[in-house]
């Protein structure tokens, strides 16, 4: 059976706004994501226990261009009083 239909339009794929970005070939970001990894495993999977983990690796991906620049508050966490 021929799965090629005359008339269907063709799917272009898109790339999502957040959610996907480069991956590190170089290993610059690698020490913190074992970090929130093994914070994860120790805590059952429960995230809200590894944010800050989780924000130390976010931090380390935009600081090296391997995702864009963001505001903290965008990412789901409060600015720091500094």
């Amino acid at each position: 059976m021929a799965s090629n239909v005359f008339g269907a339009k063709q799917f272009k794929p898109t790339a999502p706004d957040k959610g996907s970005f480069p991956l590190d070939h170089f290993g610059e970001c690698k020490d913190f994501y074992k970090k929130f990894m093994r914070c994860l495993r120790e805590n059952d999977n429960m995230n809200s226990k590894c944010r800050q983990e989780s924000k130390d690796y976010l931090g380390c991906r935009m600081d090296n261009n391997l995702m864009a620049k963001e505001e903290w508050s965008k990412l789901g966490y409060k600015e720091e009083n500094k």
